[in-house]
This record gives structure tokens, sequence and C-alpha cells, in this order.
């Protein structure tokens, strides 16, 4: 745990682990802040809001081309929140708890609720597979909505995942 100096302000750790951490919060959060901007400007201002559904995700992820790149960027995006988010947390308790034994038992389940979360979103990125029958279904059930989002004869965007995903046993 870092010590305050005179002002109340917190001095850097002068090793060990903790000193790793320091640096680590500093440029996760560097990081963090240009992802979310990033996410945001791409996923709500870029495109509109409204055709940010289930198929546009599975489109995105689905691409040849990008679709790697965005899982990674979605990926590294809830990676970072959670270890940073997770740590901010063991810090500030670290604060208000002194005890050996409570400290344990509190960074004990700070991290296995901080490891229980990113397998959870590692899974979910790295392994899904479009819904061919759903998509089907959206775009059946929404012919104004799907007409609205589809590019112009103009752009050359990729086959909707439903016409390229192979289907599941």
């Amino acid at each position: 745990m870092a010590s305050r100096d005179g002002s109340g302000r917190r001095v850097k750790p002068a090793g060990g682990p903790e000193l790793l951490w320091w640096y680590f919060m500093r440029i996760s959060g560097l990081v963090l802040v240009f992802l979310a901007l990033g996410h945001l400007c791409i996923t709500h201002l870029i495109n509109n809001v409204e055709a940010v559904n289930y198929r546009f995700v599975a489109n995105r992820w689905a691409d040849p081309r990008t679709g790697v790149l965005w899982r990674l960027w979605d990926l590294t995006m809830i990676n970072l929140a959670v270890l940073h988010g997770f740590n901010g947390l063991r810090e500030v308790l670290d604060e208000y708890i002194t005890r050996p034994g409570r400290r344990v038992v509190l960074h004990t389940l700070i991290w296995s609720a901080a490891a229980a979360l990113i397998g959870i979103g590692t899974y979910a990125i790295l392994l899904f597979r479009a819904d061919k029958r759903y998509i089907e279904r959206f775009e059946t059930a929404n012919p104004a909505l799907v007409r609205s989002q589809s590019p112009t004869p103009s752009t050359s965007a990729p086959a909707p995942v439903a016409a390229r995903t192979p289907q599941r046993p």
C-alpha cells in the first residue's frame, strides 16, 4: 500500500508488486480512455444507436477482414476495465482493512471475482458464434429496420452473418 506525504497525496511505492500495480493503474487508465472513447464514437456516434443490436455485433465480429480486430478491441477493453476496477477496489479497501487475515480473505474474494468476470468475458468474446436462425427471425420480423440498416449499393459491405456463418450441429 502506498503511503501518503504531508499534503495527503499518495506517494509512488518504492518497489515490489505495489510499484507494478501503481504503473499498471496509470497505463491502463490511459489505454481505457482511448478504448472507451473509440467505442463510444464508433458504436454510438458513427452508427445510429437504434442500429446497435445483436445483428450489428454479430456482423462486426464475423467480418473476415476486421472481425479479429473488433474482438481484440472488445477483449482488451473488458479485461483492462475489470483488472483496473478490481485493483482500484483492492487499493481503497486496503486503506481501511488493516488486519492481515482479513486482507487475505478480501484479496482472495476480489481476485476470484475478477478472474471469473475475465473468464466469462473472454469466453463470450472469443467463442461467440452468430445464431443464424435468430438473425433470420429478426430480419423477417423487422424488414423496415433491416432495410434502413443495409448499406447503400455503392458501398462494399460484407455479406450478413446469416449468409456466411456455417450452421452448428
